[in-house]
């Protein structure tokens, strides 16, 4: 999709019980901040959730609820080569010592922030620690759990064109 390795992003929110998903572009998917504000104007009944792709690599989404954002980076080893990856990080408060010393692919941030949604921590961990699916397959399966999986088709169908 462009230079910072961004596969692709969007953000996705309820309104009366049905999802709706947008695609964010280039700009404000390069970075964490533009993408935090890009979900904040689209806020449902329960705030937006934003996520994006990088590099076919790693995830991060961010779950907008009024002034709050949760952040969940399903892979804290790419805080050492990514920028938006490292801006997770720093947005989570680790320490880059401690990230230089994991070793495989651990999640890092708040893994309760898809709960209310029907997906445990332990699911999002286990979800995110497969080192067999990449970043669309992980957030392809979070769609499908959580009911937004025909929207997110449908959404992709247009990334992908």
């Amino acid at each position: 999709m462009d230079q910072a390795g961004v596969d692709f992003a969007f953000v996705a929110w309820r309104e009366e019980g049905s999802w709706i998903l947008v695609t964010v572009p280039p700009g404000p998917a390069d970075s964490l901040s533009g993408l935090q504000q890009h979900a904040r104007q689209r806020q449902g009944d329960s705030g937006s959730l934003a996520f994006v792709s990088v590099a076919e690599e790693f995830f991060v989404c961010l779950r907008i609820q009024g002034a709050r954002t949760r952040v969940l980076l399903s892979d804290v080893t790419t805080a050492l080569d990514w920028p938006i990856a490292e801006e997770a990080a720093e947005m989570l408060g680790l320490d880059p010592a401690a990230v230089a010393e994991v070793d495989d692919v651990e999640p890092a941030g708040d893994l309760t922030l898809l709960a209310d949604f029907g997906l445990s921590p332990a699911d999002v961990d286990l979800l995110c620690g497969d080192p067999q699916l990449y970043p669309d397959e992980q957030i392809t399966a979070i769609a499908k759990r959580i009911g937004f999986d025909k929207e997110m088709g449908s959404v992709m169908e247009v990334v992908e064109a």
